[in-house]
C-alpha cells in the first residue's frame, strides 16, 4: 500500500506540472520556452540544495549522468518545442504513445518481455486516453510538432528505464537536472517566440521546476526499482486524466461524459496490466 501510495502522489505530482503549464502559458504569464527553461533552473537548484543539505554529493560526471541528463534533456526540449505547434491533446497522446512502445520493445530486448495480459491493458489504456484527449472538430498535425513530441517520448521512456538502477535517487536526480541545463537553454533560445514572462509566470514555473518536477522526479527515482519497467509505462497512462481532473477542481473545466467514459478505460486497463494473475 506504501509504494501504491508513493506511485499515486508520483503521478499528481507530474500532473500537477501540466495544470502550472497551462495556468503560466495559457494565461498569458510566461512562454512555453522561458517556462520551461525556468522549470529547469529551479528544478536543479532545489535538488542540488537538498543534495547538499543531506551529505550526498551528486556524481556530476559518469556514463550513467550522460545518459539521466541526456534523455531528461531531450525530454524537455521535445516536449516544451513541440507544443508551440501541436494540439495539447495530440501531444499528450503521442508523447505516451511512444513513452509505451519504446519501453515494451526495450523491456522485451532484455528478457522482460510484457505479457499479453499487459499488452492488452495498455491497449485499453490508452484507448481511454485517446477519448479523453481527442481534440474536437477537425485538426492537423504539423510534422515538426509530432517529431519534437516522439523525441520527447523516447527521451522520458530513456530517462525512467536508466531511473531503475540509479543508487540515490535524489543525488541522481540532481545531477541530471544540472547537466540537463544548459542542452535546455541553448535550445530553448532559438524556439522563435518573444519572451514573455511576468511575475506570475516566474512563480509557477519556480512551483513547477522545484516541487512537482525536481521532487516528483527523485520520487519517482525512489519507485522506479521496485517496480517492473512495463508497469512504470502503464501506470503513466493515467497522468493526463489526473491533469484534466485538476483542470476540472482548480480551472474550472467542463466534466464531460467522455471525460468519465475515457478515464474509466484508462483506470481499467492499468488494473487489468498491473494486477496479478
Amino acid at each position: 500500500m506504501r509504494l501504491v501510495l508513493l506511485i499515486l502522489v508520483t503521478l499528481i505530482a507530474f500532473a500537477a506540472n501540466s495544470i502550472l503549464n497551462r495556468m503560466a502559458v495559457g494565461g498569458g504569464f510566461a512562454d512555453p520556452g522561458s517556462f520551461a527553461l525556468i522549470r529547469v533552473a529551479a528544478g536543479a537548484a532545489m535538488l542540488m540544495a537538498l543534495a547538499r543539505w543531506h551529505c550526498r554529493a551528486p556524481p556530476l560526471v559518469s556514463r550513467r549522468r550522460i545518459a539521466g541528463a541526456g534523455s531528461l534533456a531531450l525530454y524537455m526540449i521535445g516536449f516544451s518545442v513541440g507544443y508551440l505547434t501541436l494540439d495539447a491533446g495530440i501531444g499528450a497522446l503521442l508523447l505516451f504513445g511512444v513513452v509505451q512502445v519504446v519501453i515494451f520493445a526495450v523491456s522485451a530486448l532484455r528478457g522482460a518481455a510484457p505479457t499479453p495480459r499487459q499488452v492488452l491493458g495498455a491497449t485499453v489504456a490508452l484507448v481511454g486516453l485517446a477519448v479523453v484527449l481527442w481534440p474536437a472538430g477537425a485538426w492537423r498535425v504539423n510534422l515538426f510538432g509530432a517529431l519534437c513530441m516522439i523525441a520527447a517520448g523516447v527521451g522520458w521512456a530513456l530517462y525512467t528505464l536508466e531511473g531503475r538502477s540509479e543508487p540515490d535517487a535524489l543525488a541522481g536526480t540532481a545531477a541530471n537536472f544540472v547537466w540537463a541545463l544548459p542542452p535546455t537553454a541553448l535550445a530553448l533560445m532559438f524556439d522563435g517566440m518573444p519572451a514573455t514572462v511576468e511575475p506570475q509566470g516566474i512563480l509557477l514555473a519556480v512551483i513547477s521546476g522545484a516541487v512537482t518536477s525536481g521532487l516528483g522526479y527523485a520520487l519517482w527515482y525512489t519507485v522506479l526499482p521496485r517496480i517492473s519497467a512495463v508497469t512504470a509505462a502503464i501506470a503513466m497512462v493515467a497522468v493526463p486524466p489526473i491533469a484534466v481532473a485538476g483542470g476540472i477542481l482548480l480551472l474550472g473545466e467542463s466534466l464531460t461524459p467522455r471525460f468519465a467514459m475515457g478515464t474509466v478505460l484508462v483506470l481499467g486497463g492499468i488494473l487489468l496490466a498491473i494486477r496479478r494473475a
